[in-house]
This record gives structure tokens, C-alpha cells and sequence, in this order.
């Protein structure tokens, strides 16, 4: 793994034996901001499977929080271990010590395997541990705002395939119906949508299915991705767009919360070959990274407009400029002859690098 050709600015390798604690924390980007990444928790066979999925979500953050619009670079954290039964006080402080020895660089927050709780303890020893509890003066679970988002973003490619913003009467089918598909189901029946669902997760599906009992469900993903459906979203984990899945796929658009969707890159213009509007996932799963960023941007000084707590409904609106910036690179792609994913990358490298050029006119320090 050509680690030092990745493109990073910085990949920091975090052990301490006592608490077993064994981390990577990758930060592709500062250039637009300190690098904000959530901290995953996760079960990796080897070393080099944890620092391959560091790298990877790390950069998907700098594209992610660019396109959101936010004045942050792009960072990701993993820490090796299962979280039922590795995860500590004496580790996840311990992993705080490493954060807050980046000095703010990197800030972290909730990702898979970690909750608000953990990131409670995480903060008693970094400044820079954010998507906090409620209790402690954070914005709590971010998966509502995701989900938002990908509605949002939804929307827009209804609006683009279909010249109406709308999924009322459309079938969608979505994979991974936990916190953030599970809400995204809400959304989708009060839209007026046929919803058809699975996950690995039985109990997931049921209480799915409890609220909404028109709601479908099928057996597996293998079935889902069959079922004849407008839409499919993707809310699991990532590589879900794999060449076997694409072949047999029956939908007309891809938009799903799930991050790093595409396999590999030649997915998206396999996509395109098969007729099919996919809406690049860092571009509409931002809600949640945009909910962390309104929490620290409410209880900072140092940032203008700052010290007035996080505010929900500020995030919200925020967020909803997703349907906007997804319209965009939808048409940019049709203008460009490219991929959406394509599309989607080029203005966020755009921002980053005309943007980011800003730091070269030095002005008095005001800290992160």
C-alpha cells in the first residue's frame, strides 16, 4: 500500500498496550479547515485493511465537507477492535490524548462503532471531539439530518430524472434500515412513496415494519437489488455498487447514505452506461458531518457567529441546501459529458483548491 502517494497530508499511527487501544487517524486535507472525520470502531482483519478504509474515508470527507460548503478539510479515524467487547474508558481516552496531540488538526465525531457516549469520554481529553450528547451541550444523533439529506438529494434527482421533486407513488428500495435508512423510511412514507426494505438485522426491519406496516420487506440485499424499483438507496456499509450488483440492478436512480458506495471508480461510468442517475454519496449523506460542524460552530468564540450553542433547525437549513448543490452536479455531469461522481469531484476540487488558496495571505493566527 503506497501510503505516501495516497495524497495525504498526514496519517498518524495510535497505539497504547494497556488499553489495547490500536488506531489510525488519516487526514487527506486541511486545506480548507481543520480535517473533520468521524472515529470507526471496527473489527478489520489486518492492519492494512484498517489504514486502506482510513484513507479512503478521509479523502470522501475533504469531497464531502467541501461540497457541503463547510470551512473543514477532510479526516477519518479507525480504531481496530470489535466495539461490543474492546471498547473502554482507559481506550477511548487514550485515543483522545492522540486527537488532542494533533492540536486540532483533526476533529473527530461519531462514526460506526462509536455513539455521542463514547465521544463524551473521548472530549474529557481533547478540545476536539465534537457530535457530542445532548446532556454535554452537543448535537446528539446526526443520523436524522443525514437521512434529511439524502432525501433531499433525492428529490433532486427525482426533479432531474423525472422534471417533478417528488417520490410520491415511486417504489423505492432501500438497503441498511437502521439509524439513518431507518429514518429515511419515515421520510419516504410521508413523501407518499411504496417503500421496500432489508437489512442484516432482523430486528431493524421490525421496527421498521412496526411503524409503517405498508411498508415491504424482502429476505436479502441479493433479492432487493432484483426487486424492480425507481429508486435504490443504499444505506449500509460502503463498496454496496459492486460490478455483480450493478449487472443485475433494476432502478432508474442510485441515492443512498451509505458512504464510499462505488466499489471501485469504473462503477460510475458503468452506471452511465446502464442509464442509471446515480447522486454521489458524500454529496448527499453531508446532513450529519453538516450537524456536527453547526455544533461547533454554536459553541465557539473563535469561529464568527459562534457561541450561541448548536442550533437543529439552523442545521436543517443548511442541509436542505443539498437538493441545490445535487441539482448541480446533476446538470453539470449532462453539460460536461461526464459521471455524476465525476461531476461531483470537480467542483468540490474546485473549492478546495480556489478556497484553499486563501491560506497563502497570511493574516494574524485565530486558531481552529
Amino acid at each position: 500500500m503506497d501510503v505516501l502517494g495516497s495524497g495525504h497530508e498526514q496519517v498518524v499511527f495510535c497505539s497504547d498496550p494497556a488499553s489495547g487501544l490500536r488506531a489510525v487517524i488519516a487526514i487527506y486535507s486541511t486545506a480548507l479547515g481543520p480535517a473533520l472525520g468521524g472515529t470507526r470502531f471496527y473489527p478489520y482483519p489486518s492492519e492494512e485493511a484498517a489504514v486502506a478504509d482510513a484513507l479512503a474515508l478521509s479523502k470522501a470527507m475533504a469531497y464531502k465537507n467541501s461540497l457541503a460548503g463547510l470551512d473543514l478539510g477532510g479526516g477519518k479515524a479507525v480504531v481496530i477492535g470489535d466495539p461490543q467487547t474492546a471498547k473502554t474508558e482507559p481506550l477511548l481516552r487514550a485515543y483522545g490524548r492522540f486527537v488532542e496531540s494533533l492540536g486540532g488538526r483533526y476533529l473527530t465525531a461519531c462514526d460506526v462503532g462509536t455513539t455521542n457516549a463514547d465521544l463524551d469520554v473521548v472530549a474529557r481529553e481533547t478540545r476536539f471531539a465534537h457530535g457530542r450528547s445532548e446532556t454535554y451541550g452537543g448535537c446528539g444523533d446526526s443520523s436524522v439530518l443525514t437521512a434529511f439529506g439524502v432525501f433531499q438529494g433525492m428529490r433532486a434527482a427525482a426533479q432531474h430524472r423525472w422534471g417533478k421533486p417528488s417520490l410520491a407513488g415511486r417504489t423505492v428500495a432501500v438497503a441498511g434500515v437502521g439509524k439513518v435508512g431507518g429514518w429515511l423510511v419515515d421520510r419516504l412514507v410521508e413523501e407518499g412513496a411504496d417503500v421496500v426494505v432489508t437489512d442484516v438485522d432482523a430486528g431493524a426491519v421490525e421496527r421498521v415494519l412496526a411503524r409503517h406496516p405498508g411498508v415491504d420487506a424482502v429476505a436479502d440485499t441479493a433479492t432487493l437489488v432484483r426487486t424492480p424499483a425507481d429508486v435504490y438507496a443504499p444505506c449500509a456499509l460502503g463498496g454496496a455498487l459492486d460490478d455483480e450488483t450493478v449487472a443485475v440492478l433494476d432502478a432508474e436512480i442510485i441515492c443512498g447514505g451509505a458512504n464510499n458506495q462505488l466499489a471501485h471508480p469504473g462503477i460510475a461510468e458503468q452506471l452511465v452506461r446502464r442509464g442509471m442517475l446515480y447522486a454521489p454519496d458524500y454529496l448527499v449523506n453531508a446532513g450529519g458531518v453538516i450537524q456536527v460542524e453547526d455544533e461547533r460552530h454554536g459553541s465557539s468564540a473563535l469561529i464568527p457567529g459562534g457561541g450561541g450553542g448548536f442550533s437543529f433547525e439552523r442545521a436543517q437549513a443548511k442541509a436542505e441546501r443539498i437538493f441545490d448543490t445535487t441539482l448541480r452536479v446533476l446538470r453539470a455531469a449532462d453539460e460536461q459529458g461526464i459521471s455524476p461522481a465525476a461531476a461531483a469531484d470537480r467542483l468540490a476540487e474546485e473549492r478546495m483548491a480556489s478556497v484553499g488558496r486563501l491560506a497563502t495571505i497570511r493574516v494574524p493566527a485565530r486558531g481552529w
